[in-house]
C-alpha cells in the first residue's frame, strides 16, 4: 500500500547539517496504495468560487487577532500570510471534506456554519459538532497525512480559507516565523480539542 508522509526538508542555504525544518509536503511510500483528495480537485466538485482577495484577507486578520490560541502577528505579518491562502465561496449543501479520505489541505471558516459528521458502520450519522467563523477545519490531515475522521458540509453559503500542504511548504520555507504561528495555533487548537475529549472521557469512566 501507499502512504502519504510527512517529510523533513532542509532550509535552502541553510548553514550546518541539523539545520532542518518540518515540511508539510508529502511523498510516496511504495507500499499504501490509497487516493490522495487535494484540493484541486475537490474545489471544482464542489463548486467553490473565488473570493475577493482583499475582502478575504481582512476577515482572515479581524478572526485572527480575536482568537486567544494564537501567536500574535502585525497586520503586516497577517497580510503577507493571507497571500499563502485560498479565499473562496462554497455554496450551502456541499461536502467540503470527505470521511476517510486522504487530504493535503485544511480550512479555516470566515463566514457561514459547517457541519462535522462521523458516518457510522451501520449507516447513520453523529453530528460532532458545528464550524463557525474562526474555526479550523482538516488540520490534523494536513500535518500527519492520514485519513479525515469526520465529514465537513456546508450548512449554509460559507467564505472559506483554504491552505493546502504545497502552499504552507512554501511558507514555511519563504516566511518561517509566520509558518511556526500558524502551526503552533494548530498544535494549540489539537491540544485543546485533546484536553476536551479526555475530560468526557474522565466524566463517562466516573459514571461507572
Amino acid at each position: 500500500m501507499k502512504r502519504l508522509l510527512a517529510r523533513i526538508k532542509r532550509a535552502p542555504g541553510s548553514a550546518g547539517d541539523d539545520a532542518g525544518f518540518f515540511s508539510s509536503m508529502y511523498q510516496e511510500a511504495p507500499e499504501a496504495p490509497q487516493t490522495l483528495s487535494s484540493w484541486r480537485d475537490r474545489a471544482p466538485q464542489i463548486g467553490a468560487t473565488a473570493f475577493d482577495r482583499r475582502q478575504g484577507a481582512e476577515m482572515f486578520a479581524r478572526l485572527w487577532g480575536a482568537d486567544r490560541h494564537v501567536v500574535a502577528l502585525s497586520a503586516d505579518e497577517l497580510q503577507r500570510m493571507s497571500q499563502y491562502l485560498e479565499f473562496v465561496q462554497v455554496p450551502v449543501g456541499r461536502e467540503v471534506i470527505g470521511q476517510d479520505e486522504l487530504g493535503d489541505y485544511m480550512i479555516i471558516v470566515l463566514d457561514g456554519t459547517l457541519s462535522v459528521d462521523r458516518g457510522q458502520p451501520w449507516g447513520s450519522k453523529a453530528r460532532l459538532a458545528e464550524a463557525h467563523a474562526g474555526d479550523m477545519l482538516g488540520e490534523m490531515s494536513l500535518l500527519d497525512a492520514g485519513a479525515r475522521f469526520s465529514s465537513c458540509i456546508t450548512l449554509a453559503p460559507c467564505t472559506l480559507a483554504v491552505v493546502d500542504a504545497r502552499r504552507l511548504d512554501e511558507m514555511i520555507t519563504q516566511e518561517p516565523r509566520l509558518g511556526v504561528a500558524l502551526l503552533a495555533s494548530l498544535s494549540r487548537r489539537l491540544s485543546l480539542r485533546l484536553r476536551q475529549v479526555s475530560a468526557r472521557l474522565s466524566a463517562l469512566l466516573s459514571e461507572n
